[in-house]
């Protein structure tokens, strides 16, 4: 659905054009149609943004539902919904003419992303094993930074060649081979929890959710993926997400010291954008923030499964429900909350702040060394008393009397 970017803008300000052009027939024309165009650009950017940030509120609202709808009727049910919303919301898209019905499909994009989401997590994290979860996992999170290039520029294309719906429908007859697949494959026992659904432990939920840990690792991934939700994912930066989210994880090196300095690669990236002077230099910045980024989420995300089997738990709906709130709420509030301060503070500033933010939060990650926390509980539970030790010098007295 990324090719809905560069479609919808210029779709909406045409058709306004188209009806300001039929209102001034019988009249002069003061401008000429480019300049009717940024006119109408400038005038009614609202609407736009409101159409392009429904998805995410929509997907923040959505997301602790499908949390819980995971663990009650199991993965496979809510991956088939989500995908399901998807292929609706493709139809609209495809022959909605009137603001609100794209609004309407935009919602459903957001309801389908929160299902694919936080299913398709849960589903990774129960059938993976734990030694190839920090390998296996990351390459669904290339998958969404393949999807944004191959969406753009195949989306405006398909829309300057063949009009609106042809970009759509394509998309939709995947999502419907997609929908047949899973109906295929759609397990047995998924269906018996629709009739007979269990109850769940909600106390050992709040516990995972309260969990030191888990908190840290929501906040991390909501602070870093805000320098790609106040900036518009471009080519660089989708290509550093790509390589990030890939290949950080094939270092021998812990994943909370990856997750840091994916974290300190965005903050300084971001530090660093407002001195650029040309394309080049721009380019090199978003790279840095897509790297940076994406070998935070190839670290941490595996990490909160781990964090689940450590509790003696196998409940992952719950967390993967944070953590796919956590980038709703950066997409969602940091352009909205951008878009405000960079009136006040400048875009320089802003952007310099974001990076500062991403720095701040870095010492956190520290609680994440697990390997030094099993350490500390080692130590303590293997140190001998003072009565032990007593008792091992008369065993051997004794023994040499």
């Amino acid at each position: 659905m990324s090719s809905l970017v560069p479609i919808i803008p210029d779709y909406l300000f045409s058709n306004e054009l188209n009806v300001t052009a039929e209102s001034s027939r019988y009249g002069p024309a003061s401008l000429s149609p480019l300049q009717r165009k940024y006119e109408t650009l400038e005038d009614d950017n609202g609407p736009l943004g409101a159409l392009l940030a429904s998805k995410a509120f929509v997907q923040l609202a959505f997301t602790p539902v499908m949390g819980y709808l995971t663990e009650i009727l199991g993965c496979n049910i809510p991956l088939l919904i989500g995908s399901c919303n998807m292929l609706f919301a493709s139809v609209l898209f495809a022959y909605g003419n009137s603001y609100g019905i794209l609004v309407l499909a935009r919602a459903l994009h957001g309801s389908s992303s929160a299902a694919i989401a936080v299913s398709g997590m849960c589903i990774l994290a129960k059938h993976l094993p734990k030694e190839l979860r920090v390998k296996l996992m990351p390459l669904s999170f290339g998958g969404i930074a393949l999807g944004v290039l191959i969406g753009y520029p195949l989306g405006g294309a398909a829309y300057q060649l063949l009009g609106k719906a042809a970009p759509f429908l394509f998309i939709g007859f995947f999502v419907a081979v997609n929908i047949v697949l899973q109906v295929r494959y759609l397990k047995e026992d998924d269906i018996e929890n629709i009739a007979q659904p269990i109850q769940e432990n909600y106390t050992e939920w709040v516990s995972l959710l309260k969990d030191k840990q888990i908190i840290i690792t929501a906040i991390s991934i909501c602070a870093c993926t805000s320098t790609m939700a106040v900036l518009e994912p471009c080519v660089p930066m989708c290509v550093g997400y790509f390589i990030g989210s890939h290949f950080a994880a094939l270092l021998p090196v812990l994943p909370w010291r990856i997750a840091i300095s994916g974290m300190v690669l965005a903050g300084l990236s971001c530090c660093a954008l407002p001195l650029s002077n040309s394309i080049f230099q721009l380019a090199l910045p978003h790279f840095g923030i897509g790297l940076g980024v994406g070998a935070l989420d190839a670290a941490l995300v595996p990490m909160l499964a781990s964090f689940v089997d450590n509790k003696g738990s196998t409940h992952y709906g719950p967390v993967y429900a944070l953590q796919q709130a956590s980038v709703a709420v950066a997409y969602s509030f940091g352009p909205l909350l951008g878009g405000q301060a960079v009136h006040y503070l400048g875009f320089p500033w802003l952007i310099r702040i974001v990076g500062f933010m991403n720095l701040l939060v870095c010492p956190l990650l520290l609680e994440l060394d697990l390997e030094k926390k099993k350490k500390i509980i080692f130590s303590e539970d293997q140190l001998p008393s003072y009565s032990s030790i007593e008792n091992t010098q008369s065993v051997t007295q004794n023994s040499w009397e």
